[in-house]
């Protein structure tokens, strides 16, 4: 793999480090756990999976919407830190007159 293709990796994979840590952990922390009451949906279908019960479709998409913020936060770990820009481009402030 030449400099550009990993170049072009980088520009590909910036957009995992867009969002801020903080961000990003408060919805892992709110999506995991929802519902808070009775139990929480991952821990539900981790049971299900352990006790070799058999998932419905809307059992595997509740896995994958309840999980994203942990996937976000596992490739943005693996991503390599020169990956580290967000290619989104953001607002600049305007400046203050006096």
């Amino acid at each position: 793999m030449d400099n550009t293709s990993g170049n072009k990796m980088m520009e590909m994979l910036g957009w995992l480090h867009c969002p801020p840590w903080s961000m990003l952990v408060m919805a892992a922390l709110l999506m995991g756990l929802a519902p808070f009451w009775p139990e929480p949906h991952l821990v539900e279908k981790a049971h299900m999976l352990l006790n070799g019960e058999s998932l419905r479709p809307i059992d595997w998409f509740d896995i994958v919407w309840h999980s994203w913020p942990l996937i976000w936060i596992a490739l943005r770990l693996a991503t390599p830190s020169a990956a580290g820009y967000c290619p989104v481009p953001t607002p600049k402030t305007p400046e203050r007159r006096s």
